[in-house]
């Protein structure tokens, strides 16, 4: 069953749920029936959805990753600056070298990350493109079912209407004082 069936379901449970005394828009639901119809809808995610998900656990530990190795880079770095300062006659040019690895190591840390986010960044905008057709073709079958409802007599009468008429032939309630 795919989602477009489930929410059709969804809609006719609803359709035939029966109306709540003197509040006719609202309505009382099989909960069971509807919290089984929710769980195939998420059984049934489309699976660029689920991808979606996947990509961005992936972009979140590829971050970790480039933060994790930017540090052991940076690390090493200060650990072979302070093995050069221990030697006294290169005292200079190591400080100048350490320097050197720090901001290699910083730049290469930050375009690891801007790289990553970046990734992130597309991956999601892709992500959220397809979550946004899903939702629209869900809006055009559900404007087409209610042109259909609306273009067949039969098919439009639903529960409500039938009662209305009935509710207004009642006779008004009175209050005791």
């Amino acid at each position: 069953m795919n989602i477009d069936e489930i929410l059709e379901e969804m809609d006719e449970l609803l359709d035939k749920s029966t109306s709540v005394p003197f509040v006719s828009h609202k309505k009382i639901v099989d909960g069971e029936r509807m919290r089984e119809l929710i769980n195939d809808i998420r059984l049934n995610m489309p699976h660029e959805l689920k991808e979606a998900k996947k990509i961005e656990f992936d972009c979140q530990r590829i971050l970790n990753e480039a933060k994790l190795n930017a540090e052991g880079i940076i690390r090493k770095a200060e650990e072979r600056a302070q093995q050069i300062v221990s030697q006294e006659a290169i005292v200079t040019e190591a400080k100048k070298k350490a320097v050197d690895i720090l901001q290699k190591a910083q730049t290469a840390s930050t375009n690891l990350q801007k790289n990553a986010a970046l990734s992130v960044a597309q991956m999601l905008n892709d992500a959220e493109a397809t979550h946004n057709k899903s939702l629209l073709d869900i809006k055009r079958t559900k404007e087409k079912l209610q042109h259909t409802l609306k273009a067949s007599p039969a098919l439009g009468q639903n529960p409500q209407s039938a009662q209305q008429p009935a509710a207004q032939n009642a006779a008004p309630v009175t209050k005791k004082k």
